[in-house]
């Protein structure tokens, strides 16, 4: 049995070490629930799995890498993970530069299949981690960002004591889960530092970098017509689209996690269905949204069966070598930008209000300034 320790007395408000420090106590040693709200609840919960493992938090963690055999099969599984995310780990790289953090991307597994940012290889607590092919799965090395993201399947964020050995405080880190185009977790991203000072904002980074690395692998998967989806209002062409991919008949081959919060019925985790056809998702003809396809840049308003509305832009893709933003290709044989769809459907709106550039500007949810600029520019 544990020994009882007697909680921290503290004299005032807890610094938030020492409520690290005071829920550890109850938690781990003394195996109680730290209910104080010391820590969130997925790092106690986290917590919990590592002491049902058998791990003990004086034990030295030896982050191991896998077998020579495993890592050929994780190479060749996430080969295409592994470079649709490179370009977008480079920029986050460069937004991290001064921050003594460094990213890495793991496949659904925990086992590093890259990184990113400036690492300090000759510290041995960066590189160790940093290493590809290596297990930081949390039965491997207990509690940390990517363990918990991935057993948690949401963004997290640890700081120092948190994590569940001893010898791995050191570390800070932010971590989210990445969700492949057929609704299944596919691996996670995470930012790390070492004796660095907390930054909790890393995690609203890590996620938004994690939905961009999303949306690419979205616009990878071969298609005949990418639906970009959003509530009316919403101005279409950005990271905050819902994605839907489909081929010649109609059938949805892949959709980015934000399609799958707006539309019922898409690929998931909880429901992995092999095929679903578009007309099961939209109440109407799918042959509409080809023909939209066709007309470049025509706004349409779909009705899902719920009773619900989203407004769409139906694009055909130049090539499969596209990624979130770039330029599409419309059927007139001209490539236009993303921005030029935003300014002919602002160009429609103020239209559609008769010249009412304020009412145009609430109708879109932006500013009228923003109208003026955009029309400003023809």
């Amino acid at each position: 049995m544990p020994t009882p320790l007697t909680p921290l007395q503290p004299s005032g408000p807890l610094t938030r070490l020492e409520a690290i420090t005071q829920a550890r106590q109850i938690a781990i040693q003394q195996r109680d629930s730290a209910s104080a709200g010391w820590v969130t609840p997925w790092v106690e919960r986290s917590w919990r799995r590592c002491l049902q493992l058998g791990l003990e938090p004086q034990q030295t963690v030896v982050f191991d890498t896998v077998s020579t055999q495993r890592m050929q099969r994780t190479r060749e599984a996430n080969h295409r993970l592994v470079n649709t995310a490179k370009p977008i780990l480079e920029s986050l790289g460069r937004a991290i530069v001064n921050t003594r953090y460094f990213a890495i991307l793991t496949n659904c597994d925990g086992v590093v299949i890259d990184t990113s940012g400036a690492i300090d290889r000759s510290d041995p607590r960066a590189d160790l981690i940093t290493r590809v092919g290596t297990d930081l799965s949390e039965h491997a090395v207990g509690t940390t960002a990517i363990g918990t993201a991935l057993s948690e399947l949401q963004p997290v964020w640890l700081h120092r004591g948190e994590h569940f050995f001893s010898n791995t405080a050191v570390y800070s880190c932010a971590g989210a889960p990445l969700w492949g185009p057929d609704g299944r977790c596919v691996g996670m991203l995470d930012v790390t530092g070492i004796d660095a000072v907390e930054r909790p904002e890393l995690k609203h980074l890590v996620t938004q970098t994690a939905s961009r690395i999303e949306n690419a692998l979205v616009l990878d998967q071969p298609h005949r017509l990418l639906l970009r989806l959003n509530w009316p209002g919403n101005i279409l062409g950005g990271d905050a689209d819902g994605m839907v991919c489909l081929d010649a008949d109609g059938w949805v081959t892949g959709a980015n996690p934000i399609a799958r919060q707006m539309v019922p019925n898409l690929p998931s985790q909880t429901m992995p269905v092999p095929h679903v056809h578009i007309s099961e998702v939209f109440g109407m003809p799918f042959e509409r949204l080809f023909d939209a396809g066709n007309q470049a840049g025509q706004l349409l308003e779909i009705p899902l069966w719920n009773g619900l509305r989203l407004q769409a832009l139906a694009l055909q893709p130049a090539d499969e070598s596209r990624a979130a933003g770039s330029a599409v290709h419309l059927p007139n044989g001209s490539n236009r930008a993303l921005n030029d769809i935003k300014t002919e459907l602002i160009r429609r709106a103020v239209e559609q209000a008769h010249g009412n550039v304020a009412k145009a500007a609430q109708m879109l949810g932006i500013s009228r300034a923003t109208v003026y600029r955009k029309l400003g520019k023809e």
